[in-house]
């Protein structure tokens, strides 16, 4: 049985973001890059259903610049068997079909019964990219999955999808089929020593994206911007009971309250 998870570079968000020189994105100069939680959960997930079932072989696969390479290997770390990097020219600005039809174009002919995703990036939020390289592959597909169960033959997949307001979903489906993984659904690991340092050795499969098929992007960024400055606020002297009417005279300014 063969697997790819697909995982994504994201900034840490604790960085410090500037807007860069032409509005349409952040300074990378200062940043932190890690590999999104999410797809975390989906490499976890992998692995453990490759400890489930016999010659399982988990590929991990990212879309991105030369410093995405850092999450392929990441991946290795915490399980994966081989790293494959579709290099782009440019992290930011990067639709979610652009992203798609790369992964779509690698895997059509690789033959991989499972393909995983984390349910999200951190910082795009979007939610597509595993639904369209279902939809690119012509495969079916569930969103948002809490628990999967592959069957002993490995023909079908049975799933959990969580849904809003604590309701679940179960679905099955035939292989070959897409799942993008919610948090929650296992407790990724720490990697072994011995997994880091065969990441750190070994060789990944490098693929120019320029070489794919071209691809049509369907969304531009057009502006960047950071969210404006909160007003300051006002602190307060005095004793309690001061301190108590200077509320309520404020209050009774800003508001029609008292």
């Amino acid at each position: 049985m063969r697997i790819l998870v697909c995982v994504k570079q994201v900034p840490d968000m604790a960085s410090k973001f500037r807007i860069d020189e032409h509005g349409k994105g952040y300074d990378e100069t200062h940043t932190v890059f890690r590999m999104n939680s999410y797809d975390e959960y989906a490499v976890e997930e992998s692995v453990q259903i490759k400890e489930r079932f016999l010659d399982v072989d988990v590929t991990a696969l990212t879309v991105g610049p030369q410093r995405a390479e850092a999450v392929v290997r990441r991946a290795l770390e915490l399980g994966a068997d081989h790293g494959v990097h579709v290099v782009t020219d440019r992290g930011q600005g990067m639709d979610a079909l652009e992203t798609s039809s790369r992964i779509a174009a690698f895997a059509k002919d690789q033959f991989f019964e499972l393909l995983l995703f984390g349910v999200m990036s951190e910082d795009e939020q979007f939610s597509q990219t595993g639904p369209m390289v279902a939809a690119l592959l012509d495969l079916p597909y569930a969103t948002t999955v809490v628990s999967e169960n592959i069957s002993e033959d490995r023909r079908n997949v049975t799933a959990e999808r969580e849904l809003e307001g604590g309701r679940r979903q179960g679905v099955e489906m035939p292989l070959p089929a897409v799942l993008t993984v919610q948090s929650g659904i296992n407790r990724p690991r720490y990697p072994s020593l011995s997994n880091k340092l065969r990441a750190r050795k070994q060789e990944l499969q490098v693929i120019d994206a320029n070489r794919l098929p071209p691809v049509v992007r369907c969304q531009e960024l057009i502006r960047a911007s950071l969210p404006p400055p909160s007003e300051n606020g006002i602190f307060l002297e005095g004793t309690l009971e001061e301190k108590a009417e200077a509320v309520v005279q404020i209050i009774h300014e800003k508001t029609d309250v008292l």
